[in-house]
């Protein structure tokens, strides 16, 4: 029987779409850093490069918010991934264990007043360069989550988006259940992170949600295809017909895409590049420096 898209993407071989734009960026604290895995919460900032602006061309003018965010001795980490489908586009994500932490960054952000103009100075070249700009806030969903895992060795991120429509939560959580259940007796080394939307993405109807993959090799996607045998198997041919059908009432829409971390527009915290000290710190990147700021707070200094 063929595996639906929702079974296909817990399996770690889709992603996400529409939050596909944001470096990871992980907060200073060790539960957000990278090496623990990704962060109850998350912001995200897309940007949308014009054609022909990505590329190197995009990396230089990142380099000047990096070259601003040293010298200014900012207090976070973020992580850049570039578009592998979909529109040209960088996504930013930045990563807190609290909403408080991320308004304590914001207020010391707003208190350097030598960065924020810095920042504002970079924002005029990188502008230059991009079509559009959004962001938005998700937050981790532990129990629809299934053995998350750090960043470490994470060269590339697949990540999916469902709209699930108003009224249909539980029958979400049912499938939730149901392809976590037969993935842990079928396949039991499948990964995801879930997230659910808390702000932004206008226009939208019903509750987001977004599954992350994170893979140290395309070939993983390939072998995530090859475990749907496993997964049908253990959920069975009415288990196949009820998760199609519970599917067809609560899913809206979904979207799906591919990422690659890009270390010279991301700025790692120190134990992820401790790690991977060749892989995050490219010959071009700045040495090591004190905590930087929120990415957040960059788009916020960038819009005024």
């Amino acid at each position: 029987m063929k595996v639906p898209p929702i079974a296909r993407l817990f399996a770690g071989a889709l992603f996400l779409s529409s939050i596909a734009a944001a470096p990871l960026a992980l907060s200073a604290s060790a539960q957000d850093e990278g090496t623990n895995g990704l962060p109850k919460v998350l912001v995200v900032q897309r940007e949308f490069t014009k054609p022909g602006k990505g590329g190197a061309i995009h990396e230089k003018t990142e380099g000047e918010y990096k070259a601003a965010m040293f010298e200014g001795n900012g207090q976070t980490h973020y992580l850049a991934m570039t578009s592998m489908s979909g529109p040209d586009r960088v996504v930013f994500l930045s990563g807190y264990p609290t909403f408080a932490a991320w308004e304590a960054e914001n207020k010391s952000v707003d208190k350097n007043a030598a960065l924020s103009a810095a920042l504002d100075r970079a924002a005029v070249a990188d502008g230059e360069l991009l079509s559009g700009t959004d962001s938005s806030v998700w937050v981790r969903e532990d129990e629809m989550s299934l053995n998350s895992s750090n960043l470490v060795g994470v060269r590339y991120m697949g990540i999916e988006q469902f709209w699930i429509k108003p009224g249909r939560g539980k029958e979400w959580e049912e499938i939730v259940k149901m392809v976590k259940d037969a993935y842990m007796k079928g396949v039991p080394s499948a990964s995801w992170t879930m997230f659910r939307l808390m702000y932004g993405a206008k226009g939208t109807k019903g509750i987001g949600f977004a599954v992350f993959i994170p893979l140290k090799s395309l070939a993983e996607v390939d072998q995530h295809f090859a475990d749907g045998k496993q997964f049908t198997d253990t959920l069975g041919k009415d288990g196949m017909k009820k998760l199609v059908q519970l599917e067809a009432s609560c899913v809206e829409t979904e979207q799906t895409n591919l990422f690659q971390f890009s270390p010279k527009m991301s700025i790692p915290s120190e134990a992820l590049v401790q790690a991977e000290p060749d892989f995050w710190t490219p010959k071009t990147m700045a040495p090591a420096r004190q905590a930087e700021p929120n990415r957040a707070q960059v788009e916020t200094n960038r819009a005024q």
